[in-house]
């Protein structure tokens, strides 16, 4: 059903939906649950600037969730780095973003689920709500076959699952859909007691904050074993057509020099990185060294330069302010200049300081000189193009990486080497604080958007060690 390893199909399927809430999350973690415990080998992939579901991704199978994101990253890298990962597994699954054609600024399809499963070529499961109707989910699948962009029958759905359905309106509805509609219909998940991930400000809770998480997971895929057509989507999965997957030119000039020590915050307070954007720091020669701002006295030994990502820093700013030797460490350590990258918590983590949920002040690092205070909506949210406007770690004026942005936080001093334009529209605005051995702003980079970018960073902790 599904191919040997290395073999060129490279089987995949992507569960998407009409708009968010709608199950996709749950239902992926379940899935994979499932497929995991009937011994395949699968991978993950978010669509998306999303930190967040690929941690549960994660938890279930075990090995790190990727993100695939068509405005990072042209076409010929998207499919570049999925194809990395996935001939390293038996069976590729994508979770989509959002509804299946919202993309850029709400008003194109570009950055899509429905984009991603057109540059991968990948056959899409449909999850519909079907809580409170009947028949209507015919109207509902029809209208998302019939308005994919260009010509008919380009919306890559070739399946639906109905979520919050019984098994009754199931078995009916099962063969209205397949007798009307070109597409299968792949089962059913029920009401669940327990089928709801918690939210905070910043979307899901993290997997760690999840009670009895792993049991929640065992139960939703035993039962999805009982009610979703799990063999008919592995025999979708394995109709997906061959990928042409070369490497990019731009990623063919890499070179791994001698390894530097770079030491990466990891801990409940900084959880928020693209798996991509590490491997292409170890691919350019770093040694990554994990360590938590929270718990640590300092930087680990040997550290060549460092970088803090972004997470939750306002849940724990108590804490954090009160591990005066590791912020003393952070701190000598940017002032004997050994290279650093933060983003937005990090960023918000060196300020001189910064305001907890409550709107409670704490010092922090005081490697920069701004205050970060809570405010009352998401700020400069969305996509974003960086333009270099002063040399810097980065190269000179005029570089260009993608990023995003999405925090409820804001700081006296945004800096502003860099210029951010958003994609749709005409909003722009200055950001980043940056220098000849640091960047720092509430900007999420994608780092294969522009891998010069890391590169350079590798390079400048480098020549800090040598000397």
């Amino acid at each position: 059903m599904l191919r040997e390893k290395n073999n060129g199909r490279l089987p995949r399927i992507m569960l998407a939906a009409p708009s968010s809430g709608s199950g996709k999350t749950l239902i992926t973690c379940g899935l994979l649950q499932a497929l995991v415990n009937r011994g395949i080998h699968v991978i993950s992939f978010k669509c998306g600037p999303d930190y967040i579901d690929p941690m549960f991704h994660r938890k279930v199978i075990g090995t790190p969730s990727r993100n695939l994101d068509p405005f990072f990253t042209d076409g010929e890298t998207t499919r570049y780095l999925f194809a990395r990962q996935a001939r390293r597994a038996e069976l590729s699954v994508m979770e989509g973003v959002m509804g299946f054609y919202d993309g850029l600024g709400g008003v194109t399809v570009r950055a899509s689920s429905w984009d991603l499963a057109q540059v991968t070529d990948t056959p899409v499961i449909l999850v519909v709500n079907a809580r409170g109707m009947s028949l209507s989910v015919l109207a509902l699948i029809r209208g998302f076959l019939e308005s994919a962009p260009g010509q008919a029958g380009n919306s890559r759905i070739r399946g639906v699952i109905l979520n919050q359905a019984t098994a009754s309106v199931y078995t009916m509805l099962k063969k209205e859909i397949e007798s009307q509609l070109p597409v299968r219909a792949l089962g059913y998940v029920p009401r669940l007691e327990d089928g709801v991930i918690e939210s905070r400000h910043l979307g899901l809770v993290t997997p760690g904050e999840i009670r009895n998480l792993k049991e929640r997971l065992s139960r939703l895929a035993g039962t999805l074993e009982q009610t979703l057509d799990i063999d008919g989507i592995l025999r979708l999965a394995g109709e997906a057509p061959e990928l042409s997957a070369p490497v990019p030119e731009k990623l063919q000039n890499l070179i791994r020099k001698e390894p530097v020590r770079i030491a990466v915050a990891r801990d409940e307070a900084f959880c928020f990185y693209y798996e991509d954007n590490l491997e292409l720091l170890r691919r350019l020669g770093a040694e990554i060294v994990e360590f938590s701002p929270l718990h640590d006295e300092a930087l680990p030994g040997q550290t060549q330069g460092f970088l803090i990502g972004g997470g939750y820093p306002e849940l724990y700013a108590e804490t954090l302010s009160r591990n005066v030797s590791m912020l003393a460490s952070i701190r000598e350590a940017a002032a004997d200049g050994m290279p650093y990258l933060a983003e937005c918590g990090g960023f918000m983590y060196l300020q001189q300081t910064m305001e907890d949920m409550e709107g409670r002040s704490w010092p922090v690092a005081g490697v920069l000189p701004g205050h970060v205070k809570k405010t009352d909506r998401l700020g400069r949210f969305g996509y974003i193009t960086l333009t270099a406007k002063t040399p810097q770690i980065f190269g000179e004026p005029g570089a260009q990486i993608r990023a995003h942005e999405f925090h409820y936080f804001d700081c006296s001093h945004n800096g502003d080497a860099f210029h951010a334009q958003k994609p749709v529209g005409k909003r722009n605005w200055d950001c980043m604080a940056a220098g000849e051995n640091f960047a720092a702003g509430f900007p999420h980079l994608y780092y294969y958007s522009n891998p010069e970018f890391p590169e350079r960073f590798v390079e400048a902790c480098r020549k800090y060690g040598a000397v």
